[in-house]
């Protein structure tokens, strides 16, 4: 399997492999406007909501993971098939790509994410869309090992949280119910993987930020709704402490909940 993070120079070194565009926003600007309005030569749009994501529900949260069938027949329609490679990046440090290579990589398939995203890339951007031609992805059964539900996430030992410091602690919360984090939970956003260029850090800091909770196979991760808690994934994964688990539905899971909320800096 290919490593969680490649840089351009990889990428255009390797021209047969599948550039997927997985930009998002919770602002409510349209990702496909924007790839529309730019995009690295060949990429294919992957939607959130419509691949990537089951529809919404307090029970579930979200983002829950979309059905294994649907996932499977939204990649296939991609042109996205069993044998390739996926490359994939956003204009966010991977915050929203990141989903689409940890469910990817979850399955056994070979993806990673774009080093830098569209600000690695210094050739032009195309506005033509790419359709590419139907390919047979196979459906698989999400691993119960990677994945952890609310239970599981209330009583971990080791829990992070990848959202900004003001939403752990409950300053504000412009999206969920209401503010807080998981009791226990850590604060580790997800910007802290990066660089003030937007790339990731060495693997020997990231190794260094992780380095209190010890094998990541011991990790649940959550966001706000399961996708920006896949970056911390990516990350440990790359610095080589292993594989952790994500929580699906997250903090928009949690809160629809009347369990309590931790709130401050403190776990």
């Amino acid at each position: 399997m290919i490593e969680p993070i490649v840089d351009a120079q990889w990428l255009a070194a390797h021209p047969a492999v599948v550039v997927a565009d997985v930009r998002h926003y919770l602002d409510g600007r349209s990702g496909a406007d924007a790839y529309r309005g730019g995009h690295l030569p060949g990429a294919v749009f992957v939607p959130m909501d419509e691949v990537l994501a089951a529809p919404a529900s307090a029970e579930r949260g979200r983002h829950p993971l979309p059905e294994p069938a649907d996932f499977a027949a939204g990649l296939g329609a991609l042109g996205i098939g069993d044998g390739d490679v996926v490359v994939a990046y956003d204009d966010a440090g991977g915050a929203m790509a990141g989903r689409l290579v940890w469910l990817l990589r979850m399955l056994g398939r070979d993806a990673a994410l774009l080093d830098g995203g569209m600000g690695a890339w210094e050739g032009e951007l195309s506005v033509d869309p790419v359709a590419r031609p139907a390919a047979t992805f196979t459906a698989q059964d999400w691993p119960a090992g990677a994945l952890a539900d609310i239970d599981e996430a209330v009583a971990g030992p080791v829990v992070i949280d990848a959202r900004a410091p003001e939403r752990y602690r409950g300053d504000v919360e412009p999206i969920d119910p209401r503010g807080g984090h998981i009791p226990g939970a850590r604060s580790y956003p997800l910007t802290g993987n990066l660089a003030a260029d937007g790339r990731f850090l060495s693997r020997e800091a990231l190794r260094e930020r992780f380095a209190d909770l010890g094998d990541a196979s011991g990790v649940i991760s959550y966001c706000g709704s399961g996708v920006t808690a896949c970056h911390n994934l990516i990350a440990m994964e790359h610095a080589g402490l292993g594989r952790g688990r994500l929580f699906p539905g997250s903090w928009s899971q949690y809160s629809a909940t009347d369990r309590p909320a931790g709130l401050g800096d403190q776990p």
